[in-house]
């Protein structure tokens, strides 16, 4: 192996470390996250760690038929069904449609730490 091709290798496996620290960081904050918001909401916090039910309960958060969530496995109803998420569910914590379509929708990790940790209390939705 020659000097150039031995440094690509170690260029790519520091490139790989660093993608996966960095995404099992964001994971391990979502998590988190998402736990508090739970608990804001009188939810158990545990069910952030369950992949289907955590969606269930964020609609049902959201004031959303909790069922709704079945629809962001349909292909571009998905990305309508996460703004309609995003801005209902910023609007449980009282926040506006911008600061949720931003921090709930395109960086959602941020947004859910903010309500998780931040002041804003739970405002109990009712089903659309």
């Amino acid at each position: 192996m020659d000097p150039t091709e031995l440094s690509q290798h170690i260029v790519a496996w520091l490139t790989s470390a660093v993608t996966a620290s960095f995404g099992a960081i964001v994971l391990v904050a979502s998590i988190v996250a998402l736990w508090r918001v739970f608990a804001k909401a009188g939810q158990p916090g545990w069910a952030a760690l369950v992949p289907l039910y955590n969606m269930y309960l964020s609609f049902k958060i959201a004031g959303l038929n909790p069922w709704l969530f079945l629809l962001m496995f349909v292909p571009l109803v998905n990305l309508v069904m996460a703004v309609v998420w995003g801005i209902r569910f910023g609007a449980a914590f009282g926040k506006g449609g911008l600061w949720s379509f931003f921090l709930l929708v395109l960086f959602s990790t941020i947004g859910l730490l903010i309500l998780g940790f931040g002041s804003a209390g739970y405002r109990r939705q009712r089903f659309a």
